[in-house]
């Protein structure tokens, strides 16, 4: 039952994310006003607002203006729904970490689409993260001991994400003489250290690492982009927290056996 209820929040609140991702990169309110066509202006009724079947329903187009809808909007529903359902379906029995896995899960998700359209890591989502890691530590599966054995474990996670980052940073506009990592990289590594400690932070690096030079390269073989073209890290990134969030990848799983 908390399966399908995670599945019917997610994609309810997949909607919510929606408005988060188009509106705070422009610095507007995610709450007023309510919904409506970016095109035309008209409101969006409640019932052209139901998650994934309105789009559907709709053919894709206002109802007013019919102008075509982004394709993006039932997908951030569907990936909301189903990544709640998963999250239910591995927490289930641990309630509080349930509630604030799916906390990190869509503050992943708002941002991953952001850094993807605008370059940038809205400092609410990455500090966001970061506080949700440092304050919950002792709800925290991923850390073990004591309490103050807990909370060095979260707060040496945060640390090692940002100084790390930040040290690839300096290095790498010391050697290509450009920004090579922007400060939103940074302080969500941090983020993501207080959640998983430094073992998450270097398996988050590498699958972000990884992910996002096979993008870089099938950009460039295309030819949509050049070698010194910039490529947003956060989504990539957000991939590797992601499977860390389900399941904490210890760095084992890189080495090879020969």
């Amino acid at each position: 039952m908390i399966i399908i209820l995670a599945l019917l929040f997610g994609l309810i609140f997949g909607s919510f994310l929606n408005v988060c991702i188009y509106r705070m990169p422009l610095n507007k309110s995610i709450v007023w006003p309510g919904s409506g066509c970016p095109k035309c202006g008209a409101p969006i009724h409640f019932y052209d607002n139901i998650p994934v079947l309105s789009f559907i329903i709709l053919r894709g187009k206002c109802r007013s203006c019919a102008e075509p809808i982004s394709w993006r909007y039932p997908l951030v529903e569907l990936l909301t729904g189903l990544g709640s359902a998963v999250l239910a379906y591995k927490n289930q029995y641990d309630p509080a970490w349930l509630l604030l896995a799916l906390a990190v899960f869509y503050a992943l998700l708002v941002l991953a689409f952001i850094d993807l359209d605008h370059f940038i890591i809205p400092d609410e989502l990455s500090l966001g993260i970061c506080g949700v890691g440092l304050l919950f530590f002792w709800v925290n599966p991923n850390f073990q001991g004591t309490l103050a054995s807990r909370f060095m474990q979260s707060f040496g996670g945060a640390a090692l994400g940002f100084f790390l980052l930040w040290g690839i940073a300096v290095a790498g506009e010391k050697i290509f003489k450009k920004e090579a990592m922007g400060g939103g990289d940074i302080k969500l590594m941090a983020g993501l250290g207080a959640v998983f400690g430094w073992e998450g932070v270097i398996s988050t690096l590498i699958i972000g690492s990884l992910l996002g030079s096979v993008y870089g390269l099938i950009l460039m073989f295309s030819k949509k982009i050049g070698r010194q073209a910039p490529i947003p890290f956060g989504p990539f990134l957000s991939v590797g927290a992601l499977i860390n969030l389900y399941s904490l990848v210890p760095l084992s799983a890189f080495v090879i056996n020969w």
